[in-house]
Formats: structure tokens, C-alpha cells, sequence
């Protein structure tokens, strides 16, 4: 493209400040460097995540930032050293990163990447050190590697998943992330047999995915267990065949469920970051068998105890991040999985909205209306 190797002035939503709206402003992005590719971003969408620093409260505040990690787009140029994409290809930016040579990444077991794990505190890029926005040359941060809610952004190579050309970039930008990570963690860690009983604790976003993934497992009942029946009744496109609100219920909910199916669910998947949901998803597995997976992201100070008795009983408790899926490597799968028509995604986009009116987005998500809102780049 003939933008390769020059400075780059588009339009970035930018936060300036903690909670305050984001303000549409011109940028420049500087050119791609070792290892790093230029994306023009076509779609991104809100992930609770973005909102979370937005606010910043409990993190480290950085700003003036470029907030944004679930997108799709397209490869415009590529800096040194990149072999594996070039410009035009088809891509989704991802929030951590695959290098390739360290210890997690080269281990069949981990998606964990020594290089390009998760970081929400950095806000320059690795390379460098520095910062590919500037106003006025002044920098402006990234988020996560991505830094999204830009028409172009600058992305470690490892941190860009090259997908299927034929995909709906407004309708797979949301595997880069929330997606992803629920349905990931069910059919990855949880890993339900068909016919199987799985409880799913939180009917977000993501526990919606996690749900999902026990739809395309097979499982016979899927549980869902949340503190707001408004969601029951969106749940039950993603297969959930009943409801558990905590708050009808006068003792804890794990034995609830554990009377609803004879001694425990087959499987269960935790979704909220609250310590008594991974307690309770803990404890309603089945003995002998029961799988609980943890996905929700507690608060720093957290812990929880369970008596060693619920595991000497063999019940398995497990982590997962990302839905344990290594982005250069899975992901691509996941969107064939979409394009074949086993994994639906167009039911989480409930909502759509211009670029320049992307604050629309955060409100819809403060006030918890609908899944995902998709912002288009362009309009």
C-alpha cells in the first residue's frame, strides 16, 4: 500500500482521562518496526475489560491512552523481520500473544507466552519502548498490545491471528477476546461428553459463550446460575435448559444443584470473578468425576478456602486463560468453526454503532443492556 513506511494520520477514540468520555481526536501512527504489523481496523467492539481501565479504579491509570482490544481488519504493512503476514490479509488483534519460541508456547499444555502475555500496564511497545501514536508529538499510550479503537493500529506480529478472508470481520472481531474465552473454556478445560450435565455461573458475555460451548458439546442440561433473572430468558439461545437465581434459594447453591441432578453436574464453568461463585462452582460438581474451570478475574486481595475433602473425593478444579487457545495457532480454527456453522456468534451482537458515536457503546454496556456492541470504523 503506498502508507507503507510514512506516518499515518487517521482518527483514534481517545480516553484522556479516567471515566471521562472518549474524545474522537486525529493521531499519527508511526510505521510498523521489527517484528510489528500496521492493521487498518474495520470492526472492534466493547469488552468489559476496556471499561474497567477506562475507569481505572483499583489499576494503575495511564493516560492519555487509546483503549480497544477486540477488533478485525486488514495487514496494511509490516515491519522487518515478518514473514507470515503481509499486507492485506485478514486479521484479528488479540490482547496476548504467541511467540512461538519460549517454553509456553513451544509446551502442547499452555497458551501462557513468556514474550507477550497479557500486560495492562504497558502502555509503549515492546520493541522500542515507545509509543506508535503521538498528538503533536506528544505520545498517547496503548492497551494491551492493540489499542483498537484507532483506524490504525500498530500490533506485535505475535499478537495477530491471520484468518479466513471469507469471514464477516463485523461478526468474528468478537472471537479476539470475551468469546473466545467462554466457549474456549468449556470445550478446551471443561471438556463436557456428550449427554453431560454442565452449570454455567454468570450469564454475561462471556458465561453466554461458556454456555455455548456446552450447546456444541452436546451436553443434555446446561444450568445457569446468575443474580438477575433478566438474563434467563436471552440465555436460553445459547442452550441453558434452567435457571438458578442464588437469592430464591436459603442455603448455599451448590447443594441447590447438587439436588437438581443427583449428586452434581457433570461439569461447571465460572464465569463472574466473585470468590463464593468459584466456591459454589467449585463444590456442586459431581464426586468422582465433577470438572469445575475458573474463569472470572477475582479482585487482587482475593481467596477462597474448600475443605480438601471436595477434592480427595476427586473433583478437579482448573484454571483457564483465554480459553486456553494459542492465538496464532487456534483462533483461525475457532473462525472456521464460526464459518462452518457450528459455533453461532451473530446472537452475542446486540448492538451496533458509528465510530464517532463509540461513547453510545460504553453506555449501552454501564446500564448491562445487551452482549456485544460493535463499532463500525468507517461510519
Amino acid at each position: 500500500m503506498s502508507t507503507a513506511g510514512q506516518v499515518i494520520r487517521c482518527k483514534a477514540a481517545v480516553a484522556w482521562e479516567s471515566g471521562k468520555p472518549l474524545s474522537i481526536e486525529e493521531v499519527e501512527v508511526a510505521p510498523p518496526q521489527k517484528d510489528e504489523v500496521r492493521i487498518k481496523i474495520l470492526f472492534t467492539s466493547l469488552c468489559h475489560t476496556d471499561v474497567y481501565f477506562w475507569d481505572s479504579k483499583g489499576q494503575n491509570p495511564l493516560f492519555p491512552r487509546i483503549l480497544g482490544h477486540e477488533a478485525g481488519g486488514i495487514v496494511e504493512s509490516v515491519g522487518e523481520g515478518v514473514t507470515d503476514l503481509k499486507p492485506g490479509d485478514h486479521v484479528l488483534p488479540i490482547f496476548t500473544g504467541e511467540c512461538k519460541e519460549c517454553p509456553h508456547c513451544l509446551s502442547e499444555e499452555s497458551n501462557m507466552c513468556d514474550l507477550l502475555r497479557i500486560n495492562t500496564d504497558r502502555g509503549e511497545m515492546i520493541n522500542d519502548g515507545k509509543s506508535r501514536f503521538s498528538i503533536n508529538g506528544k505520545p498517547i499510550y496503548h492497551f494491551l498490545g492493540t489499542s483498537t479503537f484507532s483506524e490504525y493500529t500498530v500490533v506485535h506480529v505475535g499478537q495477530v491471528a491471520k484468518i479466513n478472508p471469507e469471514a464477516p470481520l463485523d461478526k468474528v472481531c468478537v472471537l479476539s477476546c470475551g468469546m473466545s474465552t467462554g466457549f474456549g473454556a468449556t470445550v478446551n478445560v471443561a471438556k463436557p461428553k456428550k449427554g453431560q450435565s454442565v452449570a454455567i455461573f454468570g450469564l454475561g458475555a462471556v458465561g453466554l459463550a461458556a454456555a455455548e460451548g456446552a450447546r456444541v458439546s452436546g451436553a443434555s442440561r446446561i444450568i445457569g446460575v446468575d443474580l438477575n433473572p433478566s438474563r434467563f430468558e436471552l440465555a436460553k439461545n445459547f442452550g441453558v435448559t434452567e435457571f438458578v437465581n442464588p437469592k430464591d434459594h436459603n442455603k448455599p447453591v451448590q447443594e441447590v444443584i447438587a439436588e437438581m441432578t443427583g449428586g452434581g453436574v457433570d461439569r461447571s464453568v465460572e464465569c463472574t470473578g466473585s470468590i463464593q461463585a468459584m466456591i459454589s462452582a467449585f463444590e456442586c460438581v459431581h464426586d468422582g468425576w465433577g470438572v469445575a474451570v475458573l474463569v472470572g478475574v477475582p479482585n487482587k486481595d482475593d481467596a477462597f478456602k474448600t475443605h480438601p475433602v471436595n477434592l480427595l473425593n476427586e473433583r478437579t478444579l482448573k484454571g483457564t486463560f483465554f480459553g486456553n487457545y494459542k492465538p496464532r495457532t487456534d483462533i483461525p480454527a475457532v473462525v472456521e468453526r464460526y464459518m462452518n456453522k457450528e459455533l453461532e456468534l451473530d446472537k452475542f451482537i446486540t448492538h451496533s454503532v458509528p465510530f464517532s458515536e463509540i461513547n453510545k457503546a460504553f453506555e449501552y454496556m454501564l446500564a448491562g443492556e445487551g452482549l456485544r456492541c460493535v463499532i463500525r470504523m468507517d461510519a
